[in-house]
C-alpha cells in the first residue's frame, strides 16, 4: 500500500478523498454538543419548571438507547463495563460531596446536627436491614448480596439531592428539613462502605470470626481516617488559599478552580491512608469552608465545584439512560421492581419516622425529609464498587445491577417532578 493510501486512513473525515459519512467519533462530536446544548437549556430557570434537569438528561439517553438498539451497535454494558460506572460515578460523588460540605454553615455542635445523626445511626441502618430482608425473602438473593443490595440502595445522594437541599455558601437560612437532608446526603455515601464490605464478608467467608477485623478496620478505623484527612486537609488549604490570595499569588480568575485540586488532593490521602474517601470530601468541603468562613472566595470555590458536579450529573445521566434495554429492564423480575416503591412510599419513610421519634422537628417537616430519599449517582457508584469486586454470582449480580438502575430511574423521576413543587410548598407553609 502506498504513504498516500495509508495516510487518509488517520485523518479527519473531511480531509478523506471522496465521499464519506457518518464516521463514529464524528457522531460521537454531534452527539456530545447537542446534549451539552440540552443541558445547558435544561439547567436554565430549573428552578421555574416542574420537573428537574435529570429528567430531561435520562429522556436524551433513553432516546440515544432507542436508536443505539435500532442501529444494534455495541454499547456500553452496565455489568461488563463497570469500571467505567465505577470511575466517571466516583469523580462526580466526590465533587459532589465538597461542594454539598462547603454549603453547610451550621457550627459542628450535637444539637445543630443531632437530627442529621438520627437520619445516619437509625434511619440508614434500619433502610439497609429492610432493603435486605426484601431482598432476601421476596427476591430470593443470598443474605450477603441482600446486605449488598441494602447498602447500595441505602443512601441519599448528594449529586441528586441537590435540588431539596440548602444553597450555596452565604444563604444564611438553612431551614431545618433541607440542612438534614443535605447533612445525611453528605455523609451517608461515605458511611454505606462499612456495610457493602460487611455483605463481602457474609458472602466470602460465611461465619463470624470476620467480626472483630470488620468493626476495627472497616467501621472505626476508615471512619476516622476519613473523618480527620478530610478535616485537617481541608482546613489547611483552606488557609493555603487565603494565605495565597493575601500575597497576590493566586489570582481571583483561578478561585472557581481551586475546589477540584482540593477534593482530589483530599480524597486521595484518605484512600492511601486506608480510609473512606468519600467522607474525607464531606469533611474537607465543611473545613474548608470553616477556616474563613466569611470570604468572598468560598462562593466562588463552591460554584466552580458545583459546575463539575453538573457536568459529572449530565454525563452519568446520560449513559445510564443510554445503557437502557428492554431486556434487563426485565432482569429484576416482578420482585425486583416491586422493592422500589417499597423503598420509596414504606422503607424511607418507616425508618426516618423512627429516626425521628421524640425529636422536635414538626410532622410536616418529617415528611419532607422522608420523601426526598433521593437515589442517584452513589448508588450507581456503589453498584459498580460491589460488581468490580467479583464476589456476587452472576444471576445475582444481574438481579441487583438492574434492581439498581430500576430504582435510580423511578428516583429521577417521582423526586424530579415534586422537589420544586413540594419545596416551594413547604417554603410557604414554613415560612
Amino acid at each position: 500500500m502506498s504513504t498516500f493510501l495509508a495516510v487518509p486512513t488517520l485523518l479527519p473525515v473531511a480531509a478523506e478523498p471522496g465521499f464519506s459519512f457518518a464516521e463514529p467519533i464524528a457522531i460521537g462530536l454531534l452527539a456530545c454538543g447537542l446534549a451539552v446544548f440540552a443541558a445547558i437549556g435544561a439547567l436554565s430557570h430549573e428552578g421555574e419548571r416542574a420537573f428537574s434537569a435529570s429528567m430531561i438528561y435520562l429522556a436524551i439517553g433513553a432516546a440515544a438507547a432507542v436508536v443505539i438498539q435500532l442501529a444494534d451497535v455495541s454499547w456500553v454494558d452496565p455489568i461488563e463495563d463497570h469500571g467505567l460506572i465505577e470511575r466517571l460515578t466516583e469523580l462526580s460523588v466526590i465533587v459532589a460531596l465538597f461542594g454539598t460540605g462547603m454549603k453547610l454553615d451550621r457550627p459542628l455542635e450535637w444539637k445543630e446536627w443531632a437530627r442529621v445523626a438520627r437520619l445516619l445511626g437509625i434511619a440508614m441502618p434500619i433502610t439497609i436491614g429492610l432493603v435486605a430482608l426484601f431482598g432476601s425473602e421476596v427476591m430470593g438473593l443470598s443474605l450477603g448480596a441482600a446486605i449488598v443490595l441494602g447498602a447500595i440502595l441505602a443512601p441519599t445522594d448528594p449529586v441528586l439531592a441537590g435540588d431539596v437541599g440548602v444553597g450555596p455558601p452565604g444563604e444564611e437560612d438553612e431551614r431545618e428539613p433541607n440542612f438534614s437532608l443535605t447533612g445525611e446526603a453528605g455523609l451517608n455515601d461515605g458511611l454505606a462502605f462499612p456495610f457493602i464490605l460487611l455483605g463481602f464478608f457474609v458472602l466470602e467467608e460465611g461465619g463470624t470470626g470476620w467480626l472483630g477485623e470488620w468493626v476495627i478496620a472497616d467501621v472505626l478505623y476508615a471512619i476516622a481516617v476519613g473523618v480527620g484527612v478530610g478535616a485537617l486537609c481541608g482546613y489547611g488549604l483552606g488557609g493555603l488559599a487565603v494565605e495565597l490570595r493575601r500575597r497576590r499569588l493566586l489570582d481571583r480568575d483561578f478561585d472557581a478552580w481551586l475546589a477540584i485540586p482540593s477534593v482530589l488532593v483530599i480524597y486521595g490521602l484518605a484512600e492511601v491512608a486506608g480510609g473512606y474517601g468519600f467522607i474525607a470530601a464531606f469533611a474537607g468541603g465543611l473545613a474548608f469552608r470553616r477556616y474563613e468562613k466569611t470570604h468572598e472566595y468560598n462562593r466562588t470555590v463552591h460554584h466552580g465545584a458545583e459546575v463539575v458536579e453538573k457536568a459529572g450529573e449530565l454525563a452519568v445521566i446520560l449513559l445510564l439512560g443510554s445503557m437502557l434495554t428492554t431486556h434487563g429492564l426485565g432482569e429484576p423480575g416482578i420482585e425486583g421492581w416491586l422493592l422500589v416503591p417499597a423503598l420509596l412510599l414504606l422503607i424511607r419513610p418507616l425508618s426516618v419516622i423512627v429516626a425521628m421519634v421524640r425529636s422536635p422537628l414538626p410532622a410536616q417537616e418529617r415528611a419532607f425529609v422522608a420523601w426526598f430519599g433521593v437515589r442517584g449517582v452513589g448508588s450507581l457508584y456503589y453498584l459498580g464498587f460491589a460488581l468490580g469486586a467479583g464476589v456476587l454470582a452472576e444471576g445475582e449480580a444481574k438481579v441487583i445491577t438492574w434492581t439498581v438502575i430500576a430504582a435510580v430511574l423511578v428516583s429521577i423521576f417521582v423526586h424530579g417532578v415534586t422537589a420544586e413543587p413540594l419545596s416551594r410548598r413547604w417554603a410557604q407553609d414554613g415560612s
